[in-house]
């Protein structure tokens, strides 16, 4: 791949080449199990982690292999190790930093089944978390303490677009010698670059918008290649003796791909969080348009906030695009090209207004997703955010008439028209 590719050559070329074999234009699917290995020898070698190969799909397959490089490409990243769900790759993030008694510090501004994850299941493991409002840089600092192993934060949060100024996290990351981890799912590598701006891991679901369609479930994490793991002794898993593989410490051997090979041999080995390939093929072919569809969802969502705003029978809007947003500053700052398509507005007439709306909206697909080239809809106080405290929704921006929104790439006149005809039916 050239170095001078733009983000769209890149989003269609990188990781990809006409099959060697039958010189099949698009990556294949190798929908296979195992690989043979060329003898005894090989077979040694690709165990002992001496060359880089294919062994067995639930760690390595050519097809997840491609869309591992595009994706790293397009973050920025040294490599990147795709997975089963979103889900599954916050844990594969974390699982090479923690141990029992470590703690992680989250923003309070997360989607809800993270908050659930990180508050009750990540618990399980003996790890903890604190959250913390990450607008408030010497909470952020104040939080850290001896067992604190990373801070993790969303871009662009769900359900409520608020965004993060992610250079200025990850100076304070820096400051106190933890990784910073980015989900970077509603603002995709197009709007920004974690990265760039001093992120150390970026995950995603793959579900919404590097796919774009609806057809997919996975997860990936994008490793930067920049953080020292043999700067302190709070990481042995890339640092110290690896008991697994006789010995071999990870940042000692792989360097800057640390990580992204530990996440292959270890987390994939262990955790079976597997990819299938027909999954990354859909993915691959999704990432081609990403940044055309991304351009068309921005500009809907802005049309779309704006009319919002300006409705009476709305109370607010919580769009970051918004003049009116205190996040608007940032948002211009951090995220030139648009602050998502992702938001929330509260409607005049509480739970149950906001609740009919849901339920007479038509052009609107009312589903558990996001990030689909359709417009979708979803009242998260009683569903996606339902197992959250109150305290904890009105934290989360999923108050009880509260509704989000996940503008698609459809006409936006279309959209207005169905929220308008919604609306009138919701506040009558």
């Amino acid at each position: 791949m050239s170095d001078n590719w733009g983000f769209d050559t890149a989003a269609i070329h990188a990781g990809a080449a006409p099959d060697p074999a039958t010189g099949a234009r698009q990556v294949p699917i190798y929908q296979t199990t195992a690989y043979v290995f060329q003898d005894a020898a090989h077979a040694a070698r690709l165990f002992g982690l001496q060359e880089v190969g294919y062994i067995y799909s639930r760690l390595t397959n050519p097809t997840v292999a491609a869309l591992q490089t595009r994706i790293a490409a397009l973050e920025g990243g040294a490599g990147a190790v795709c997975c089963s769900s979103g889900h599954a790759a916050q844990i594969m993030a974390l699982f090479p930093l923690m141990g029992p008694g470590r703690n992680i510090i989250a923003s309070t501004r997360l989607y809800g089944g993270t908050i659930t994850q990180f508050s009750q299941t990540i618990r399980r493991f003996g790890w903890g978390v604190k959250f913390v409002d990450l607008d408030d840089l010497d909470a952020l600092r104040a939080a850290a303490d001896d067992d604190t192993r990373a801070i993790f934060c969303e871009s662009i949060s769900n359900p409520g677009g608020y965004v993060t100024d992610i250079p200025a996290v990850a100076q304070v990351a820096d400051q106190l010698g933890l990784p910073l981890i980015v989900d970077n799912t509603l603002a995709t590598p197009w709007l920004c670059k974690p990265i760039q701006m001093g992120a150390t891991l970026v995950v995603h679901s793959l579900t919404k918008y590097l796919t774009g369609n609806g057809t997919v479930t996975g997860g990936v994490v994008v490793d930067s290649g920049r953080f020292d793991w043999s700067a302190s002794d709070k990481f042995p898993s890339l640092s110290q003796p690896e008991p697994a593989y006789h010995g071999l410490k990870f940042h000692e051997s792989f360097g800057n791909l640390a990580f992204t090979f530990h996440g292959i041999a270890i987390g994939l080995r262990d955790l079976g969080m597997t990819m299938n390939p027909q999954a990354a093929h859909y993915t691959l072919m999704g990432l081609e348009t990403l940044g055309l569809r991304m351009a068309r969802h921005v500009d809907n969502a802005q049309k779309v906030a704006e009319w919002l705003e300006a409705d009476s029978r709305v109370t607010s809007v919580t769009y970051a695009g918004l003049a009116s947003s205190p996040w608007n500053a940032t948002a211009s700052r951090v995220y030139p090209k648009g602050a998502g398509a992702l938001f929330t507005f509260a409607i005049k007439g509480g739970y149950d207004a906001a609740v009919k709306l849901v339920d007479h909206l038509k052009l609107f697909s009312h589903v558990a997703n996001l990030g689909d080239a359709r417009s979708l809809v979803i009242h998260s106080a009683s569903t996606t955010h339902s197992q959250l405290t109150e305290d904890q929704k009105i934290a989360a921006g999923a108050g009880p008439d509260v509704v989000r929104l996940s503008i698609g790439i459809e006409d936006a006149a279309d959209i207005i028209a169905d929220l308008d005809q919604a609306l009138a039916k919701a506040t009558a």
